[in-house]
């Protein structure tokens, strides 16, 4: 007996069990009673395209079980739709979902629907921060705030404040910079067309490899930034050099392998100063990081290669 065919609601329906390929078949799933039997009863109604409130129950209880079933997610939209349900219900009852399957995408997608079909961002914020209090890096939401800002236009709707807090708290979260950099050059026009903007990004950028030097995500930010702002490289050669400097042999000289990386790609792109491109990308392979040593020799020939073509 179990909880389907033990309610009166499902007398009409005959279960359609799983086939896995006969009565001996070579490697069955072990699922559970109570999933098998879900299921069974899905299958069936899904075969008659039934749209109801005991369906919606059904791939509520099954979801429960198995929050990956895309097939019952689709089915569930399909459902809601159909029935036109109260869809800031299922906004409630996909948060209890959300905070108990933290991982897991087709929520996400789901809720990009219900959110789209509703036409409003209200509340998403908030819903947002608790999940990114549980875990700041979750690729999944990140995502889906990426299609909030660009569905409802939220690029100055406090979420340039919102990754700088996220940055302050933990300045090596790379979710928080990449969210910072989309927003200030998805926009369109795109912000990095403001000469103040980009200002204010690449002091921000440096302030914050000032308090981490050896964390690469300002380094990618700062890099991004200039080069969204088409400014050259050259541009950031007094600040970088602040962490490196292939013109000392003090131990202190390179506090950073991103702003040597960096300091030899700036070199390598002034006229006369291959030797000193070449020698960054010497002391990267040899001492400041060497697990990339074919990495770093790849390019310092790529140097010789310029100066005989040249």
């Amino acid at each position: 007996m179990g909880k389907y065919s033990d309610d009166t609601n499902w007398d009409d329906i005959v279960p359609l069990p799983q086939d896995d390929g006969g009565p001996n078949p070579l490697a069955a799933i072990a699922y559970t009673d109570d999933y098998s039997e879900a299921m069974s009863y899905l299958r069936a109604i899904m075969a008659k395209n039934e749209m109801s409130e005991r369906a919606l129950t059904l791939t509520e209880d099954i979801i429960d079980m198995n929050a990956a079933h895309y097939t019952v997610w689709l089915y569930r939209s399909e459902i809601l739709k159909a029935l036109n349900a109260d869809l800031s219900k299922e906004l409630e009852w996909l948060n209890e979902t959300a905070l108990a399957h933290q991982k897991n995408y087709q929520i996400w997608h789901h809720r990009q629907l219900v959110v789209d079909r509703l036409g409003s961002s209200k509340g998403e914020a908030d819903f947002i921060s608790q999940m990114f209090e549980l875990d700041a890096k979750n690729y999944h939401v990140w995502s889906y705030r990426q299609w909030l800002v660009r569905r409802f236009e939220l690029w100055d709707e406090g979420e340039l404040e919102a990754t700088e807090k996220l940055i302050e708290e933990d300045v090596r979260n790379n979710s928080a910079w990449n969210h910072r950099f989309f927003l200030v050059s998805g926009s369109k026009p795109p912000k990095t067309e403001d000469k103040e903007v980009v200002e204010r990004e690449i002091k921000f950028a440096q302030e914050a490899i000032r308090k981490a030097p050896q964390n690469q995500s300002p380094w990618n930010y700062l890099r991004g930034i200039v080069s969204a702002a088409k400014l050259p490289l050259s541009s950031q050669k007094e600040f970088v050099n602040e962490f490196a400097s292939v013109d000392s042999e003090d131990e202190d000289a390179v506090r950073s392998s991103h702003a040597l990386d960096l300091l030899a790609e700036i070199y390598a792109g002034e006229k006369e100063q291959n030797k000193k491109a070449a020698k960054a990308y010497d002391l990267l392979a040899s001492k400041y990081d060497p697990i990339r040593a074919n990495y770093w020799a790849y390019l310092k020939d790529q140097l010789n290669q310029g100066q005989m073509a040249a």
